[in-house]
């Protein structure tokens, strides 16, 4: 426990030093290239088109919400799936990519993380307000709850965070991690209903422990937090057995993921 209150409080007294660096790796990602930041916006946005077409489109689904196209109900479970996967893939790879700062002796290693985490929320605020647009654009009048959007980006911020640190630091020592998480997110994002719907499984004997099964993954809560923020209407605390968890599940990740990382701490430098 001492060693998170060092870390809260050295993130504080640093905070400066990681805001300019997550910029600093923000626009780095972008260097060289003829239309910069753009292309971080084109492969999303494919990415939604292509699956609103299949589904919307092409298999003429139903929409899950009466009155509200598909397009807006798969915007607000893809937009923090987005968020996810990127922060995942670039801050297990953290500590190779910032090598030269993890063997300076006097560098906290433990911020590294966080900058990417930074990084990726760059992009994630832009993302919102776009997605916020689309809503306006659709004739939607703006609730009050659409504030809470930025509750659940705190929620998967924390959750990604707290599996990065294990991640990272099993990924200096076991190369092969990077390509692990890549496989289990791609098989991820089918496993919640983002591009489908729960409710088209409720005839299937098998239903009851499909639902279970979802609600244990912990990006089922944020996925359905957005659609209750900007959707339904919905505040979190109507959802207290799924915040309890979600955040016991969170918060128990991040102290076993920093139990890891400070272990294995002390050998990054030569491994690298």
């Amino acid at each position: 426990m001492n060693y998170v209150i060092s870390l809260m409080k050295d993130i504080v007294k640093k905070r400066r030093l990681i805001a300019d660096l997550a910029k600093a790796d923000f626009r780095k990602r972008f260097v060289g290239s003829y239309f910069g930041v753009v292309w971080m916006f084109v492969q999303p946005i494919v990415t939604v088109a292509i699956y609103y077409f299949v589904f919307g489109v092409g298999f003429r689904s139903v929409n899950p919400i009466e009155g509200v196209p598909y397009v807006l109900w798969l915007v607000p479970g893809i937009v923090p799936w987005f968020y996810f996967n990127e922060a995942l893939n670039a801050g297990t790879n953290c500590l190779q990519e910032y090598s030269y700062l993890v063997k300076k002796v006097v560098f906290r290693v433990e911020i590294l993380p966080i900058i990417k985490m930074l990084s990726c929320l760059i992009v994630h605020l832009i993302f919102m307000v776009i997605m916020i647009g689309l809503f306006l654009c659709f004739g939607w009048f703006p609730k009050i709850t659409w504030v809470q959007a930025l509750y659940y980006t705190f929620g998967v911020t924390m959750y990604t965070i707290a599996l990065v640190y294990f991640t990272c630091s099993i990924q200096v020592f076991f190369k092969d991690m990077s390509q692990i998480v890549s496989i289990c997110l791609q098989f991820g994002m089918w496993l919640i209903p983002i591009m489908w719907r729960e409710e088209q499984f409720l005839d299937r004997a098998f239903y009851p422990v499909l639902s279970i099964a979802m609600k244990l993954n912990p990006m089922y809560y944020i996925v359905v937090g957005y659609r209750d923020s900007l959707l339904l209407g919905n505040w979190f605390w109507q959802r207290p057995t799924m915040t309890l968890y979600f955040w016991g599940v969170t918060i128990g990740l991040f102290l076993a993921g920093l139990k890891v990382f400070k272990r294995l701490r002390p050998h990054f430098s030569d491994v690298l």
